[in-house]
């Protein structure tokens, strides 16, 4: 059970850390289809 637990914990961690690491080296959606070369059809 608590392996469970903690298993639990650390992806909760992960989800809300993601967005905000990933911003910071740049692999943010927002940048990725905000640039010249996305097409809008």
């Amino acid at each position: 059970m608590k392996a469970f637990l903690a298993a639990v914990a650390t992806m909760a961690v992960i989800a809300v850390a993601a967005p905000f690491a990933l911003g910071q080296f740049g692999f943010s959606a927002a940048n990725v289809s905000a640039g010249s070369a996305v097409r809008l059809d």
